[in-house]
């Protein structure tokens, strides 16, 4: 079993969605935490409501600070951040850039969390295919995402 840790700003939206998706489906294989560069007081309701529209409670989680000192305790960072992370031994870090849906209408969130679904169950199949995530498959995985039309990252990244 793989300790992975996702990583966004308030831990708030995209980290919880990420944690709730793999441990709803990748129990025995993913061990899931999540945490914030500046974590918030709550989760927002509608990363709760989103998520339970899919059958997936979250209600038990709440946001966290990552520390950068226990980054060794993790196989696999996800930061979603769109923020670089401080350099880390023995951990393989991905980036995943995921739409920030804090603060936008509900269907923004429900956006937002299909993208993550998708991409956690990738990593869980991934993991299971392979025993872990590698270096290699990490990179071809960011280039893939690079590759594609610009998608709602770049739309509401993007000032208006």
């Amino acid at each position: 079993m793989k300790n992975v840790l996702f990583i966004c700003i308030g831990n708030c939206c995209r980290s919880q969605m990420a944690e709730g998706f793999a441990r709803h489906l990748g129990a025995g294989v993913i061990n899931a935490a999540s945490a914030g560069l500046s974590p918030t007081p709550t989760i927002a309701g509608d990363t709760i409501a989103a998520m339970a529209e899919v059958g997936v409670d979250i209600n038990d989680q709440f946001p966290k600070e990552f520390d950068y000192r226990l980054a060794g305790t993790y196989d696999i960072i996800v930061n979603m951040s769109g923020f670089d992370l401080p350099a880390m031994d023995n951990v393989l870090v991905t980036e995943w850039q995921v739409a920030d849906p804090y603060y936008e209408e509900m269907s923004v969130f429900r956006d937002v969390r299909a993208d993550i679904e998708k991409r956690v169950r990738r990593l869980i199949e991934d993991i299971r295919t392979n025993g872990t995530l590698t270096e290699d498959l990490v990179t071809a995985r960011e280039a893939d995402d690079k590759s594609r039309k610009p998608g709602l990252w770049q739309r509401l990244t993007t000032w208006r």
